[in-house]
């Protein structure tokens, strides 16, 4: 699917990146850690989070995230936005909860990075 298409369905508002929305993406992660997107979130994929700092972009940065897609109608900050343009990230900005837009990209077709955490020593 396109990032246009995700824009669409996700009635989302692009804050930074348009020039980006014909990216394919088939994949996303959710989560409002950041050490678990550095630990399960694939390269390429999309990475659904509520939280707005600079430190979801360098952690984007660092797993090859295709684009950001802020949850619950929040705003980065003036930094992340910075950063994400520098760095060429894509975000865009719903109003649909974390929760309701996995399933909306789910049922569309995007799928997640893993299905199940396969070791329960990641924590240990």
């Amino acid at each position: 699917m396109k990032l246009r298409e995700v824009k669409e369905i996700l009635d989302a508002d692009v804050i930074v990146g348009a020039e980006k929305l014909e990216i394919e993406v088939k994949t996303a992660f959710g989560a409002d850690l950041m050490s678990d997107v550095l630990a399960f979130a694939k390269s390429g994929s999309l990475l659904l989070t509520g939280l707005t700092n600079a430190q979801v972009i360098k952690t984007a940065a660092a797993r090859n995230i295709a684009a950001i897609i802020l949850v619950r109608g929040k705003q980065p900050s003036s930094e992340a936005i910075n950063m994400a343009k520098e760095l060429q990230i894509p975000i865009l900005a719903t109003k649909y909860i974390l929760f309701e837009t996995a399933g909306i990209l789910y049922n569309k077709g995007i799928v997640g990075c893993l299905k199940k955490v396969e070791s329960d020593s990641l924590y240990k």
